[in-house]
């Protein structure tokens, strides 16, 4: 059972109370497992109810990771790989940006995958997306095995059930070159959105299920530190990031906590 401690967070009386709540009504096992084998599902229905509405285009990418900014002593194309891609909201702004890579990306809804094909700024060459689940699907079959200078994980490993956070990064150490780097950006520990769920969406320590069927997992430097480590890469940089969600319109300024890191293959 969680103890509710965060190195980068202190927690108020009614966020430990809101926490405790949480613990006391879980998910059921049959639901938890219904949404295990039911996820590609709940992310189809999901991009046919939002389309290309939902998410906004990832503008900071290139302020947030430095190494998806051209090298001019490098005359070489390189590739990257958006693992997650939804409906290409992290590519099509580099692909905008006159940036020299080969885009690949995948996601486990294939509408989503249809939406990507859909952009005016695909084609198939260049960029070429792909439907797969990543926590089983062979990826060397869909590219190479070291083929990959750059691969990113962005807001996708907590849709992830926890049990299969290894054999997806495992998965997608294949594909990378050796020296070759994996971003990661995702939600913290204690995140606004954590601490705004109620009895009865909780299915494991850290990990909840949203209204929609989805699910999300709140990592803490820990133990994303651990996970990378185990799977074969060097830690170059992670930590906690705190930034702020703003929405004039809804009258909505709140604080929100991620984990950002960079990895090596080894």
């Amino acid at each position: 059972m969680d103890n509710f401690i965060s190195y980068d967070k202190c927690l108020s009386e009614e966020e430990i109370r809101t926490l405790e709540l949480q613990n006391s009504r879980l998910v059921s096992e049959h639901k938890a497992k219904m949404l295990e084998v039911e996820a590609k599902k709940h992310w189809d229905l999901f991009y046919k109810r939002n389309e290309t509405r939902f998410f906004k285009d990832r503008n900071w990418t290139t302020r947030e990771f430095e190494e998806l900014l051209d090298d001019p002593s490098k005359t070489v194309t390189r590739t990257i790989f958006e693992i997650g891609c939804g409906v290409g909201n992290f590519i099509f702004p580099l692909v905008k940006d006159g940036l020299n890579f080969n885009f690949l990306a995948c996601d486990l809804s294939p509408r989503a995958v249809d939406l990507v094909k859909s952009n005016e700024l695909y084609d198939g060459v260049r960029v070429k997306a792909f439907q797969a689940d990543v926590t089983t699907c062979n990826l060397v079959q869909e590219t190479a095995s070291d083929v990959v200078d750059i691969a990113t994980l962005i807001f996708v490993l907590s849709a992830i059930h926890p049990e299969k956070f290894f054999a997806t990064l495992k998965n997608i150490h294949t594909v990378i070159k050796p020296g070759g780097i994996l971003l990661f950006r995702d939600y913290g520990l204690y995140d606004m959105a954590q601490l705004r769920f109620k009895a009865g969406h909780k299915i494991a320590d850290n990990f909840y299920m949203r209204q929609d069927g989805t699910r999300s997992y709140y990592f803490s430097t820990d133990f994303v530190d651990n996970l990378f480590k185990k799977a074969g890469f060097e830690v170059i940089s992670n930590s906690y990031v705190h930034r702020r969600t703003i929405n004039k319109k809804e009258n909505i300024d709140v604080p929100r906590i991620f984990v950002q890191g960079k990895f090596r293959k080894i």
